[in-house]
């Protein structure tokens, strides 16, 4: 029993790493996203991004390459996570990935865009992020164990 358990645990751990990629992906896309956008929103300084037709829409995104980047990030966030989702419960694994995703956003935009929270979102924060531990911890018993799975035949 015990070695079909570890063989259960390491069977799973690949769609856990996918979404810890998924995770990692989705926050770095949105950041991507931001940055894309706030250079955008500079070199455009109140004109419109189809002032110069779609060809200089075209330009524009490729001279904000971040932002596709972020797309592609997202692209490829979509497939991870859809890994993941073939083993691990909706349940767990969508609060994991929101409310992670958004403590590193919140945290890399706190450092980085300079942007504040006042000490209440803090504690939201942190009671948020204190929720899919909670969530997360007993993520074994919502995935299945190994007895719950076909016997095997060795």
């Amino acid at each position: 029993a015990r070695r079909t358990g570890m063989r259960y645990e390491g069977a799973m751990m690949k769609y856990v790493v996918a979404l810890v990629i998924a995770l990692a992906l989705n926050a770095a896309a949105n950041l991507m996203i931001k940055f894309g956008m706030r250079g955008i929103d500079m070199e455009l300084s109140g004109t419109s991004a189809m002032s110069n037709g779609v060809l200089g829409l075209v330009r524009l995104l490729l001279r904000h390459w971040i932002l596709l980047a972020g797309l592609a990030c997202f692209a490829l966030n979509v497939l991870f996570y859809a890994f993941a989702l073939q083993k691990i419960a909706i349940s767990v694994a969508y609060p994991i990935m929101v409310a992670s995703g958004f403590g590193i956003i919140v945290t890399v935009a706190g450092f980085i865009l300079g942007e504040r929270l006042t000490a209440p979102q803090w504690a939201g924060v942190v009671a948020i992020l204190l929720g899919v531990v909670l969530v997360a911890k007993d993520a074994g018993r919502q995935m299945g164990t190994p007895n719950s799975q076909a016997p095997s035949h060795e």
